[in-house]
């Protein structure tokens, strides 16, 4: 990069984001979300991991499912967004790594001796990826973006089980 963006841009992304608790009446479109995650994918996650995996969920079935996850301020948001998105990792992130890595061939042997290391990377690298989608929604400006995080343990703050919720 030889120039910094925007300070606009800056705001958009930072200084004036905001959590929202209302949505947009009008539909996120199958393209929209492509768009969003056809930028995400470029951004930097440790040898190029990519853990994350989207699930993006629009009929009230699909969502009446996560209810008993959700916290009882949430339900109402969940269930009236246009789109709600799981952020999910696969443990197994390291059999792409041949691919998404190649520079480095024993990467992948490396995640398939240690466990440790594929948790705290996939946690880590998954919960980021949710970062960059949330930073895609707000560069295209065309969705505002809430933030809640729920462990399979029932802990509330922090991605520290397999799935983070948030909503566009």
């Amino acid at each position: 990069m030889s120039q910094p963006i925007a300070d606009a841009a800056m705001d958009t992304l930072f200084r004036e984001a905001r959590t929202y608790s209302a949505w947009q009446d009008r539909p996120v479109t199958d393209q929209t979300l492509r768009d969003l995650y056809d930028l995400l994918k470029w951004a930097p996650t440790s040898a190029n991991a990519a853990p994350a995996r989207f699930a993006f969920l629009r009929s009230t079935e699909a969502k009446e499912r996560l209810r008993p996850a959700l916290a009882p301020l949430n339900v109402e948001k969940t269930m009236s967004a246009p789109v709600t998105v799981i952020v999910a990792y696969d443990l197994k992130f390291y059999d792409q790594l041949p691919k998404l890595f190649p520079h480095s061939p024993g990467m992948k042997q490396l995640f398939e001796s240690n466990p440790e290391l594929v948790d705290a990377t996939a946690k880590r690298n998954s919960s980021l990826q949710g970062a960059y989608l949330i930073l895609a929604a707000r560069a295209r400006a065309r969705l505002r973006t809430d933030v809640r995080f729920r462990s399979r343990e029932g802990g509330r703050g922090v991605l520290r089980g397999r799935q983070a919720l948030f909503w566009l």
